[in-house]
């Protein structure tokens, strides 16, 4: 026994004495010009936390040598003033026996990027792997093969297949593209999905290179398209290799590593009578096994993910980041972040997930919202409430009208936006990657689509559209979310139908993508959309849902007949929204409806008329 305590012990004293190495230094380069001068460098080795570092360089200057309770980190932090250059800052680390050197890059800024978006435009949502297969020499790495058969495996869609089809999108007429995780998932099973990050500075290989989605970016603005880069802060993959060495004992939460299921319990953020062991609960445990939750009230760590954000938007000029899991981070954490994107950049826009069956809950996380006394800063949520009602609110099975009726709960939870501190800065959507598809294989023609379509792209806030919507792409996740994150026909060497070409379409399809062409292209024009107000109508036992949306010289008037019947309404109760005009142009046909004495809307029909005077 003393032997073998001997034997680890001298194990333990090679290794202690071990020369220092630098294996990863991250980020792998910052810029000169910043609004905030201060910058972490995490600098990971056997034995690195025992070195001494000294440097000269212009205006950069050592802030803090930050040592944790692993002497395999040391985190640098530097101040880069305003007069510092761009050029390698030589930073030398002493460990007594050897000198190390790591020339580090500071850039010059570039323009470009950084954009924001808002409601003038409509993002199109992409699950990167099951897009399109641009190139299939990246298909299959880290011993995980592309199995398109199986709806949960690695399909091997890419960049470039994102790239190929460019022009669908442009033609198509949305504005911004919002991409599901293309960060490195280096999981067990590929992580298609891309919400088990195990490098947080690297683009998936299977997915390309960062050089590739630097040029991705610019290829959509080139093409006049924003991009939206999806980022996950709430926890990291399991195989990252944080989790064979934690850069500190609090780097995840519950005991450097142990597994605690979250409650969900999202409330508990902002429920004035929740136990702090619920909140705990729900900020401290973790989704699965898979994916361990970090730890933001680290201070290292903290500025680790914030600046990684801020490093892609310098790096690859994204103009937007969609935040996975939003309320499950630290809270005082996630201020701080939105905080410190602005101020560098104060166009840029962030939508958090803030997955909540209540407007009041969705609200409350909204920046200078009056629900919150604790601003959580965010610019944009997501309005998951008006999304679960329109999931059947358009369905073929509505007769009748008034209090309970179909357009009535919609109209009854756009009534409640008061409590939106900016109602414009609200995401809304009638599906996306974690719902069941809104389309459905047995509608009988195409009515609920183009009815809930018509809402979705003329009520207030910024549409977001699911990507196969404009070829009726269905599914349901009652098996797996695999189910509604199908594979785009056509995007694959050897698919039998191209359903990005008229072609490939059925009638059907063409039909549904014609209309939804129509209606994106005209709301990409139309003033009266973007940043208009909004004015709607109580729904009465007709069942009709009237809103109007006005500008400066310009208004549009929308009616949805939420019925199975034809109804014949009197425009003389619209008169404050139409006002003196005569006649509406609708802007699907282009056909002039009088407004004079009374209207028919057709059963599950609507006008989106543009008013004459």
């Amino acid at each position: 026994m003393r032997r073998i305590i001997l034997f680890a012990s001298l194990i333990v004293l090679a290794l202690n004495t071990r020369a220092a190495q630098i294996v990863r230094v991250e980020p792998a380069n910052w810029w000169v010009g910043m609004k905030n001068t201060q910058l972490q460098v995490m600098v990971y080795g056997p034995n690195i936390g025992k070195t001494q570092l000294s440097f000269t360089y212009p205006g950069v200057t050592l802030k803090e040598v930050a040592r944790t309770d692993n002497a395999n980190y040391l985190f640098v932090y530097l101040n880069i003033a305003a007069s510092a250059k761009p050029g390698l800052v030589k930073l030398q680390f002493n460990d007594g026996k050897q000198k190390l050197t790591y020339n580090y890059p500071l850039k010059a800024r570039t323009k470009g990027g950084a954009a924001g978006f808002n409601d003038t435009d409509v993002l199109y949502l992409i699950t990167p792997d099951r897009f399109a297969n641009g190139d299939a020499t990246n298909d299959n790495w880290d011993g995980v093969n592309v199995d398109r058969n199986d709806p949960n495996a690695r399909h091997g869609g890419d960049l470039a297949g994102i790239e190929q089809h460019l022009d669908h999108i442009k033609d198509l007429g949305v504005t911004a593209v919002w991409l599901n995780p293309v960060q490195e998932n280096k999981m067990p099973g590929g992580s298609y999905h891309g919400y088990a990050i195990t490098n947080f500075y690297n683009i998936d290989p299977r997915f390309g290179t960062n050089e590739q989605f630097v040029r991705l970016t610019q290829q959509m603005h080139n093409k006049g398209l924003k991009v939206v880069m999806d980022m996950i802060f709430n926890h990291c993959g399991s195989s990252h290799p944080w989790m064979t060495d934690l850069p500190a004992k609090d780097w995840i939460n519950n005991n450097s590593g142990k597994y605690v299921q979250t409650n969900h319990a999202k409330y508990t953020i902002m429920d004035p009578h929740a136990a702090k062991a619920d909140r705990d609960v729900l900020v401290d445990g973790w989704f699965v096994p898979s994916m361990p939750d970090l730890n933001q009230r680290n201070r290292h760590l903290a500025t680790y993910l914030i600046q990684n954000s801020i490093w892609w938007i310098e790096y690859s000029k994204i103009d937007g980041i969609r935040q996975d899991t939003y309320p499950y981070p630290d809270y005082a954490f996630m201020q701080r972040w939105c905080r410190e994107v602005e101020a560098e950049y104060p166009q840029f826009n962030i939508v958090g997930e803030s997955w909540y069956g209540r407007s009041s809950a969705s609200a409350w996380w909204q920046k200078k919202d009056a629900l919150n006394k604790n601003d959580a800063g965010l610019k944009t949520v997501m309005d998951f409430p008006l999304t679960f009602i329109s999931g059947n609110a358009f369905d073929y099975d509505q007769n009748g009208g008034g209090e309970g009726s179909a357009m009535f709960r919609i109209y009854e939870e756009i009534a409640q936006d008061f409590m939106f501190a900016d109602v414009n800065n609200v995401l809304t959507f009638l599906d996306n990657h974690d719902l069941d598809r809104f389309v459905r294989a047995n509608d009988p023609d195409l009515r609920r689509y183009k009815q809930a379509l018509a809402f979705l792209l003329t009520t207030r806030g910024i549409p977001q559209l699911y990507y196969g919507t404009e070829i009726l792409m269905d599914g349901k996740k009652e098996k797996s979310d695999g189910y509604v994150r199908t594979d785009y026909p056509g995007g694959w060497k050897g698919d039998k139908k191209d359903l990005f070409t008229a072609a490939g379409r059925s009638a059907k399809q063409n039909e549904a993508y014609s209309y939804l062409q129509k209606l994106l292209q005209w709301r990409k024009a139309n003033p009266a959309i973007a940043h208009a107000k909004l004015m709607h109508y109580l729904p009465d036992n007709s069942g009709v849902y009237v809103y109007a949306r006005t500008a400066p010289g310009k208004t549009v008037v929308v009616f949805l007949n939420g019925t199975m019947n034809d109804q014949t309404i009197d425009t003389g109760r619209f008169k404050e929204a139409i006002r003196n005009a005569t006649q509406g142009r609708d802007v699907i046909t282009g056909q002039q409806v009088s407004l004079t004495k009374q209207l028919t809307i057709p059963a599950k029909g609507q006008y989106i008329l543009e008013l004459t005077q």
